[in-house]
């Protein structure tokens, strides 16, 4: 399933339109783990859970692998 769904990416991506690859559940603790973690400074502090900007994300999954309740979420 992966598979297609990176194909899907790639598609997309061709075609002019941007494809943000990760998100923050509402799950979110504010707790900081992702946003320290993410190479591309992607992740900030939004009103109440940290927010990434879909510009910058490059779909790694750091942030995914270091937080504590799984907020972060592909796409």
């Amino acid at each position: 399933m992966a598979v297609f769904g990176n194909l899907i990416r790639v598609i997309l991506e061709l075609e002019g339109e941007r494809v943000m690859a990760y998100f923050i559940t509402s799950d979110c603790i504010a707790c900081g783990a992702c946003e320290g973690e993410c190479p591309v400074e992607a992740i900030s502090m939004g009103d109440d859970i940290y927010v990434i900007d879909p510009e910058k994300c490059t779909d790694c999954g750091a942030c995914a692998e270091v937080c504590p309740v799984d907020a972060p979420q592909p796409e």
